[in-house]
């Protein structure tokens, strides 16, 4: 084990990261040495989803990217995209998923809220088929899908509807 130490901006806050090696993947760093288990890892190697966060803006697959090139980086994960301070309250696209039925066994549904929010922050209309574009690197293997895309379309049209809530 190294000795290194660095530190992550993670959900808005610093982290210190002690004894790592800048090696391991962000989605371990995450997981196992801050303690944010919504970020699942699956394939580790980038095919799934389930891995799914946002760094500086953009989704990206978190197995994929060492913790070092995300030093000086914003990250948000799954437990980040809400702004209650309790965490209780899930997020407009969490409660879509739920009304929808689009979850199943849950592992890949963090992956898909970050990848849904992404999507929607930056274009509030999408298409059916912007929609699949934007999902399309998320995998689950418990549907058929149907009740995702439900979800999807649901958290679009209601953010689409009612004056924009925060933590959306």
């Amino acid at each position: 084990m190294s000795n290194e130490f660095y530190r992550l901006t993670v959900n808005g806050k610093e982290h210190d990261v002690r004894d790592a090696w800048t090696g391991e993947s962000l989605m371990y760093v995450l997981r196992e040495r801050l303690g944010l288990p919504g970020t699942k890892g699956a394939c580790e190697q980038g095919e799934c989803g389930s891995c799914t966060v946002l760094m500086d803006g953009e989704a990206i697959c978190s197995c994929l990217v060492m913790a070092a090139t995300a030093i000086d980086a914003q990250i948000v994960t799954v437990e980040g995209l809400t702004s209650d301070p309790t965490h209780t309250a899930p997020t407009d696209v969490q409660q879509a998923f739920i009304d929808a039925g689009g979850v199943q066994c849950g592992f890949c549904t963090p992956g898909f809220v970050v990848a849904v929010h992404h999507l929607l922050d930056r274009n509030p209309q999408p298409t059916e088929l912007e929609i699949k574009e934007a999902v399309s690197g998320n995998i689950c293997r418990c549907t058929g899908y149907g009740r995702i895309f439900a979800a999807i379309e649901l958290a679009r049209d209601q953010r689409n509807t009612q004056p924009k809530q925060p933590g959306h």
